[in-house]
């Protein structure tokens, strides 16, 4: 099975904004509950019932502690993992192949991760936290977001492998698209140990 023979997913519908109430409590615990939704959302582009979206950020955030390049910020990498997705919490994870533009998926993450950070934890410190996170990843500049990027890839990878062995599937097109862009020698060496690995249980 590849891309081209998963059927095309129904139009999306995002649930509304959160509207603030102006109680801090009440909205941080509206919060608290909105990542629920990172929990029971699906990855998609994969099979049916696939891994949920905090699945596959638990994992990157595991896959960083594991690294040996001192020169990271290894604590920052962790929760750039764990935040690097959190406005599917209202977005829901969009692919290319729902017609959705990279503009338009942009803006509706962005739009999302606002409201978060300002209706619904008021600007907090640990709010401010979470967006420069959030931003540093989307930036794509500094060497830890670089880094938890291609540990983005390598997940993808490791996920694809283990439904490939599960069900019987052939996805080619996501080691194409994962494992060729990995820049991080350590991590490039990981994805090379999938790729033997795989090859050799083929």
């Amino acid at each position: 099975m590849d891309e081209s023979e998963i059927a095309p997913p129904a139009k999306r519908v995002f649930p509304p904004l959160y509207v603030s109430t102006g109680d801090a409590s009440v909205d941080r615990l509206a919060f608290f509950h909105v990542l629920e939704r990172l929990k029971t959302q699906k990855r998609t582009g994969w099979i049916p019932n696939a891994e949920s979206i905090s699945d596959h950020m638990y994992r990157m955030a595991i896959l960083a502690m594991c690294t040996s390049d001192t020169t990271l910020d290894v604590s920052k990498c962790v929760m750039m993992a764990v935040v690097h997705d959190l406005a599917e919490a209202q977005v829901g994870d969009i692919t290319p192949r729902e017609g959705i533009s990279k503009q338009e998926k942009q803006r509706l993450e962005s739009e999302a991760m606002h409201n978060f950070v300002y209706d619904m934890l008021h600007g907090s410190p640990a709010a401010l936290r979470i967006e420069a996170l959030w931003n540093e990843y989307e930036e794509g500049e500094t060497n830890e977001a670089k880094f938890v990027k291609d540990l983005d890839r390598l997940e993808m990878a490791l996920q694809a492998r283990e439904y490939e062995a599960a069900h019987t599937l052939d996805l080619q097109p996501f080691f194409d698209s994962s494992l060729p862009h990995l820049r991080h020698p350590e991590v490039k060496r990981w994805g090379e140990d999938l790729a033997q690995a795989r090859s050799q249980s083929r």
